[in-house]
């Protein structure tokens, strides 16, 4: 019993120490962006809302930011823990826990369609079980009609795979390039939402096509 109150100690204060005071919901506003993430949506100042757009140019209408959704995660999906081979993901038990703690999204219209990128950074925290030396990090991003009733207008699932080191937590970053739909109509446009969160489910094959009867 004490020796697996040291260890949930010791996990507790690397959570502690690599997102800040227990703040593992809270934006990670000190963490710096990787290049990619900056060369995407702009390197500024830390403390300004990763999702916020850029202003529309002179002489623009700011259609563009009109049609771009806001990003939210998926209540349910925001974190992704994984156990120790026929475990579950809890005390120590516990290989690692992936959590979201930045999004920010961009729109370009063309025609009737829009192509969205979606840059969604996190990190990985280590548990008492230890992790393996990379992490498959499944994440799925949807665009959703909200209202009485939701409806999917397109849905992707994605991957991206880290590298773990020694510190026992390392952030990672995805931006997603390819997620198109059709624009919305004006009176149902500020009700489409980016649902971002983890998808467990990516990870696994795709089932093979069955094999056809020739007669």
């Amino acid at each position: 019993m004490a020796r697996h109150r040291v260890i949930r100690a010791a996990f507790a204060s690397v959570v502690a120490t690599a997102l800040g005071c227990g703040a593992l919901a809270a934006p990670a506003a000190a963490q710096s962006l990787t290049d990619r993430f900056k060369s995407l949506f702009g390197g500024g100042r830390s403390e300004e809302p990763a999702e916020k757009p850029p202003a529309p140019a002179e002489g623009q209408s700011g259609e563009t930011d009109v049609l771009c959704p806001p990003v939210a995660i998926r209540s349910g999906a925001s974190t992704y823990a994984v156990g120790a081979p026929g475990k579950e993901p809890v005390g120590s038990d516990l290989r690692f826990q992936a959590t979201i703690t930045r999004t920010a999204r961009e729109c370009a219209v063309n025609g009737g369609e829009i192509t969205a990128r979606i840059g969604i950074q996190g990190r990985i925290i280590v548990g008492p079980a230890g992790a393996p030396p990379t992490v498959q990090v499944p994440l799925r991003i949807a665009v959703v009609q909200g209202g009485v009733s939701e409806k999917t207008i397109a849905t992707k699932a994605y991957q991206t795979t880290v590298t773990m080191g020694e510190s026992g937590s390392e952030p990672f970053t995805l931006v997603a390039e390819d997620l198109t739909y059709p624009a919305p109509s004006a009176d149902v446009a500020e009700n489409y939402i980016f649902y971002i969160g983890f998808d467990p489910q990516a990870l696994k094959p795709e089932p093979k096509p069955k094999a056809v009867r020739r007669k």
